[in-house]
């Protein structure tokens, strides 16, 4: 919902967020602590959260920070069960989406890290322009591979390898996956992919044969992040995943009628 201009009421973020919940996907990112002036749509997290229905859900919530102070916001909640921080191999965009430098990024992905293990959370850290790079600064597959490794030596757990502007190619993302899971067996390795229609299915495709089992989607690819640039890449569609997931025999845990409610719940709050 961050990339959506026109304001959400909470009630309404509220009654989406709760069918999803009703579907049985591992995780649900329901919301950020982050700047409202920098994000105005998520302004009312707390709100939303305040409303949820956890009662009956299998589902853990993440959300997403972009600093210390967010963190610390985030993790006061005994509800949420992961926070999401965007660390960035590109210098430009991690100044664009968090205001600070890789370095800076770094001290924070430490605090972050800190406040996480303190308040019995887990940090997934969404390795930003993990596929490309639109800024004109260097990229190969080995720059983020290298941070991985950076990362991983400071304890993070979960990493997702991020186009952030559906700039990735099966051959990258192929030489990633391939290179990283058998390395970083200790790390969970997911795919946070945008895209656009036509190519979908050879982006999730060849992560898959490479050994991904995480996959992150937004439904129709509503969204995508504000902070890259003007033109949004929409996120990879969840009703294409789970396509995906049925031809694979992974979608056991999906309640599909749950889904449908969900889907048309989302076309009619999101437009």
């Amino acid at each position: 919902m961050q990339g959506i201009k026109n304001y959400i009421p909470a009630d309404q973020k509220t009654a989406l967020i709760n069918a999803i919940l009703k579907v049985g996907f591992d995780t649900v990112d329901f919301g950020s602590f982050v700047s409202p002036k920098a994000i105005p749509q998520m302004h009312d997290t707390a709100e939303v959260l305040n409303q949820l229905d956890l009662d009956n859900t299998t589902s853990k919530l993440l959300a997403i920070v972009a600093n210390v102070r967010g963190a610390n916001d985030a993790a006061s909640f005994d509800e949420i069960s992961y926070l999401g921080y965007p660390f960035s191999v590109s210098e430009e965009f991690q100044k664009r989406n968090t205001n600070s430098t890789i370095a800076e990024s770094l001290k924070y992905v430490e605090s972050i890290q800190d406040i996480a293990i303190r308040h019995n959370k887990e940090l997934v850290v969404y390795l930003s322009m993990g596929f490309g790079n639109p800024y004109g600064e260097p990229y190969t597959p080995e720059i983020a591979i290298k941070w991985s490794r950076v990362l991983a030596d400071m304890g993070i757990k979960t990493l997702a390898l991020s186009d952030t502007i559906g700039v990735s190619k099966p051959d990258i993302i192929h030489d990633l996956f391939s290179s990283l899971i058998p390395e970083l067996p200790e790390v969970e390795f997911g795919a946070h992919l945008h895209t656009t229609p036509d190519t979908w299915h050879e982006k999730v495709e060849t992560a898959w044969n490479a050994g991904c089992r995480r996959f992150d989607g937004a439904i129709k690819g509503y969204g995508g992040c504000p902070m890259a640039k003007d033109d949004l890449t929409g996120n990879m569609p969840t009703e294409k995943l789970l396509t995906f997931a049925q031809e694979k025999r992974a979608s056991e845990a999906i309640n599909m009628l749950a889904f449908e409610s969900a889907y048309n719940q989302a076309v009619q709050v999101l437009g």
